[in-house]
């Protein structure tokens, strides 16, 4: 009977492997979809919906130490104007060569050396100016010469015209973040140079802020300031005591610190429709609780020093240094003695698009 069994068997041939035919016929069916530029879904959805955010950049600090030192350098190799903006690219180490330093900003250091100009441009990529060191020189935008100061921030609105100056006697070195990866998400980039190396500058220093920034508005202010700010430098030196004072009244928040947003006067919104910030104040032995969100997020130490613990990982900073959080990683500042942080993000376009979340 077993013989039987056997020749049986041996006639009917080898038993099919049924897994192994299925999988054939199923590449053989992705590979003639392929041809018609078609692709099956159920094959990549669990790359594409993802249960929890899965961000591509990682936590990184760039130390001012060796930022200043390299861009000092760039100042012998290549001229404000040859380059067109003297900028080292701060790239994510999990992004080389893609100019990113979260998943959505672009961020970079820039330096004007004394005597140089940075020419007339614009750009549909909105842009701000934190300045780190130096003292003296200027961004021109919108009409209005803004002379710069350490702890300033400054606003490139989209298509604005802005060239940058140095009449001081030291370099000046600032931070740039740009929504430019947004932008191009969109395909909506779009730039434009001016003949004339520098703009006409009709509007004194600080007019911008005077006129809107301080509880009374101009009749007439144009609609598309409702969708991002009209002062074009919020000084440090304004901003500074308001943390002050929300430090002597025990306004700290648990997680952020004595913290303030920078506004639009007008609506009070963010400060542009992509990008928005924050400037805050750890109290000396800060240890704050951990806050988790969907926004990636660009940090710089305006003053002091202390620790930014990133999921596993801890990151040390202190005054000038730039270090960023990607999405969804949940991060708590500790600082050993009083430190000012300045803060930017891609709250404002999450919000707008009703994606952005906080951890509860």
């Amino acid at each position: 009977m077993a013989v039987l069994t056997a020749k049986r068997q041996a006639a009917n041939g080898p038993k099919p492997d049924r897994k192994h035919n299925i999988k054939a016929a199923r590449q053989a069916y992705y590979d003639k979809i392929a041809k018609y530029d078609m692709a099956p879904l159920w094959e990549v959805i669990k790359n594409l919906v993802t249960p929890v955010p899965n961000p591509k950049s990682v936590p990184t600090v760039w130390k001012f130490a060796d930022v200043k030192r390299l861009v000092l350098e760039a100042g012998e190799v290549i001229s404000a104007e040859e380059a067109e903006r003297r900028v080292l690219v701060l790239e994510n180490p999990a992004l080389r060569g893609q100019s990113r330093a979260t998943d959505t900003l672009f961020a970079g250091i820039q330096m004007i050396l004394p005597g140089e100009v940075a020419p007339a441009h614009r750009h549909v990529s909105s842009a701000i100016r934190f300045v780190l060191d130096g003292e003296g020189a200027y961004t021109a935008a919108e009409g209005e010469k803004a002379v710069m100061s350490p702890g300033d921030f400054l606003i490139t609105a989209n298509w604005a015209p802005h060239d940058h100056g140095n009449p001081s006697d030291k370099p000046m070195l600032w931070l740039d973040v740009l929504d430019m990866h947004t932008v191009n998400f969109y395909g909506a980039s779009f730039g434009e140079h001016f003949d004339e190396k520098m703009q006409n500058t009709a509007r004194a220093d600080g007019d911008s802020l005077d006129r809107y920034g301080s509880g009374v508005l101009p009749d007439g202010v144009p609609a598309v300031m409702a969708k991002r700010t009209p002062v074009i430098n919020y000084t440090y030196a304004r901003m500074r005591p308001i943390l002050e004072r929300l430090k002597k009244a025990g306004d700290i928040d648990k997680r952020h610190g004595a913290r303030v947003r920078y506004a639009n006067p007008v609506n009070g919104g963010p400060v542009l429709p992509t990008m928005g910030a924050h400037l805050a104040l750890l109290p000396k032995g800060f240890k704050g609780e951990p806050y988790q969100a969907t926004d990636g997020t660009v940090f710089v130490c305006v003053e002091g020093g202390g620790t930014t613990r990133v999921g596993d990982e801890t990151l040390e900073w202190g005054q000038n240094d730039v270090f960023v959080t990607p999405a969804w990683k949940p991060y708590a500042h500790t600082a050993a003695k009083e430190s000012v942080l300045f803060s930017i993000s891609d709250r404002p376009a999450q919000e707008a698009l009703g994606i952005f979340r906080e951890a509860a």
